[in-house]
């Protein structure tokens, strides 16, 4: 058994959490894990394995319990409830994962797991295995929680602009959501933070971004425990294309047909179109819904919006009939990166979720951003004032972004002397992406350390 294990390299399961924004990237690093000799084994809940549509070529799926098998987390009462039960479930249901794949001739050698998820540590080390913890967002965000964690920075913040090394100042409002409205979300906020308690007895600890974005956090975060970044976890097809057959991701829970939208997209000049998305979870109030149609007709550039049908019942049919298809065109889902790799994207109007930003940096597309809550507020300081490829849209006292405000970012994004800087910013970030994930680049470097530091462990 054991010269059958090393001959087919060490085993990874790895274990998101149960969502389509920290599956994908979980999914993608196992790709990349494959690709260089590595065997991965990705755990999604049995709920998700029912609900969608999961077959990697090359990463193998199986799943645990979140407690929730019917339903997920639509079935529990809230946040703190899911996440209980889902630590006594999960636990149970990895622990017998593992004993299963002892009897077979690739016993599981490491658990990559999601630093939501910091109980799959404790199942790991009683197993005498190696764990491995997984940061999806990026290294600045994380940072910020850590000095929440462990009190390095107060709260409520009483004096501005906050200063934390390797970060630009801080205002309040470039804060995390949760910091910046004080008790908002108060279960989301404690799952943040406790990403952090038993991190310090991981193996390894990785995180989806890559150094040259955001080197000076993460030099700083390294100082107090050593990361590897392993990222930007995007499908091999859009960076190096050494990975074969990684086109897609592998998870997506909406049902689209890409063909309309990619067909009129291939239609437009060079540069012409703003893409409007604002990922699966955003809601937006009807009035800003209205606020941002106006701002996208006065700009009168082309326009694919993503917007979800509950909110085109609230669009001014007015607008949506003035608006032919040459113009704009509406959709409810799209393969979001097919259309930031066409030539006609110009810009991109997000909410500034991480993995958009991640795929917006790695295609050198310059962005508009309206951030929401949790981490997007300071990754929209990010994106404005340090990698320099966008501007953030300015609020009312009514929390409103006007269409005076939305079409003036456009055009300076679109035609404007400093949207000519933020496409030169962007392709650098493009650049370095590729970097990142070539022979000599940072991503690549870090996971052939880990794969030999694993090999020789287990």
């Amino acid at each position: 058994m054991e010269n059958q294990k090393k001959a087919n390299g060490a085993h990874i399961l790895a274990l998101p959490y149960p969502s389509q924004g920290h599956i994908n990237p979980m999914c993608q690093f196992c790709k990349r894990l494959v690709s260089k000799g590595t065997k991965a084994t990705l755990a999604i809940t049995s709920y998700i394995s029912k609900s969608t549509s999961l077959k990697p070529d090359t990463v193998l799926i199986d799943t645990f319990s979140d407690g929730y098998d019917e339903g997920g987390f639509a079935d529990a009462g809230d946040i703190d409830e899911y996440l209980a039960r889902m630590k006594k479930e999960g636990s149970k249901t990895v622990a017998e994962l593992i004993r299963k794949y002892q009897e077979t001739n690739h016993p599981i050698d490491c658990i990559v797991y999601d630093s939501f998820l910091p109980w799959a540590l404790d199942v790991a080390k009683n197993f005498g295995i190696l764990g491995a913890c997984f940061f999806t967002q990026a290294c600045a965000v994380d940072c910020v929680y850590y000095y929440v964690h462990h009190e390095l920075l107060k709260l409520p913040v009483s004096t501005l602009p906050v200063e934390i090394p390797g970060l630009p100042p801080l205002d309040l409002s470039d804060m995390p959501s949760y910091i910046s409205v004080h008790g908002s979300y108060p279960a989301y906020f404690q799952m943040v933070l406790n990403q952090f308690p038993n991190v310090e007895k991981a193996d390894f600890m990785f995180i989806n971004t890559y150094y040259k974005l955001e080197e000076t956090v993460i030099d700083e975060m390294t100082k107090m425990r050593p990361m590897l970044t392993v990222g930007p976890t995007i499908p091999s097809f859009y960076l190096d294309k050494r990975v074969e057959n990684d086109n897609n991701y592998e998870i997506n829970l909406f049902q689209y047909d890409s063909t309309n939208c990619i067909n009129w997209l291939n239609n437009k000049p060079a540069g012409s179109v703003v893409y409007v998305a604002f990922g699966s979870m955003v809601s937006l109030p009807e009035k800003q819904v209205e606020e941002l149609a106006m701002g996208l007709k006065n700009s009168n550039f082309h326009f694919l919006w993503v917007i979800k049908a509950s909110e085109q019942e609230n669009l001014l049919q007015k607008f949506m009939q003035d608006t032919s298809d040459d113009k704009g065109l509406f959709i409810t889902w799209c393969p979001q990166l097919k259309v930031l790799s066409n030539k006609a994207l110009g810009c991109f109007f997000s909410h500034v979720g991480w993995n958009s930003t991640i795929e917006a940096l790695s295609l050198g597309v310059p962005m508009v951003v309206m951030p929401q809550w949790t981490d997007q507020t300071m990754n929209a300081k990010l994106v404005e004032d340090v990698w320099k490829m966008g501007l953030r849209v300015k609020t009312d006292a009514n929390g409103i972004v006007g269409r005076e405000e939305i079409e003036g970012c456009l055009k300076e994004v679109m035609v404007g002397e400093r949207g000519n800087e933020m496409k030169k910013f962007s392709s650098k970030w493009r650049d370095l992406a590729m970097e990142a994930v070539c022979e000599g680049g940072t991503s690549d470097t870090n996971i052939n350390d880990f794969i030999s530091k694993l090999n020789k462990k287990s």
